[in-house]
């Protein structure tokens, strides 16, 4: 799963993707492209390997910029990953990969559909870093 959020206005752009590797990540970054014509992107990444190679396509419209090595706590997706976790995975048992698959993309359309919670939950990082 790839996902990109904006703190200030709740938007929440997901893939899920059957790797995650450069190529998927590329993937990704266009398809953001594609959903945000005519908008400058900065995409704040952690340093995974495959986000910092050097074979990744990048789009025109957007910029990279990476955290800190080892600190998901400054990274507001890693809020929407928890939220996911916590409240379509919690105290489930999936009898197929193909189940967890289903609940993971259910999770995410609810999640893209509400910026208010988005708001919320990345809400911290954005009133400690509003620009």
């Amino acid at each position: 799963m790839f996902g990109a959020v904006s703190p200030q206005d709740g938007q929440h752009d997901n893939l899920v993707l059957p790797v995650a590797n450069t190529e998927a990540i590329s993937i990704f970054l266009e398809e953001l492209s594609r959903r945000h014509p005519g908008e400058d992107l900065l995409i704040i990444m952690d340093q995974a390997g495959w986000h910092k190679a050097k074979v990744l396509k990048i789009p025109e419209n957007i910029d990279l910029a990476f955290f800190p090595s080892y600190s998901p706590a400054l990274n507001s997706q890693e809020q929407i990953w928890d939220e996911l976790r916590e409240n379509f995975f919690s105290n489930k048992l999936f009898k197929t990969l193909h189940a967890v698959i289903d609940t993971a993309v259910m999770g995410l359309r609810f999640l893209e559909q509400a910026s208010y919670i988005i708001k919320t939950l990345t809400a911290r990082q954005w009133i400690l870093n509003p620009t």
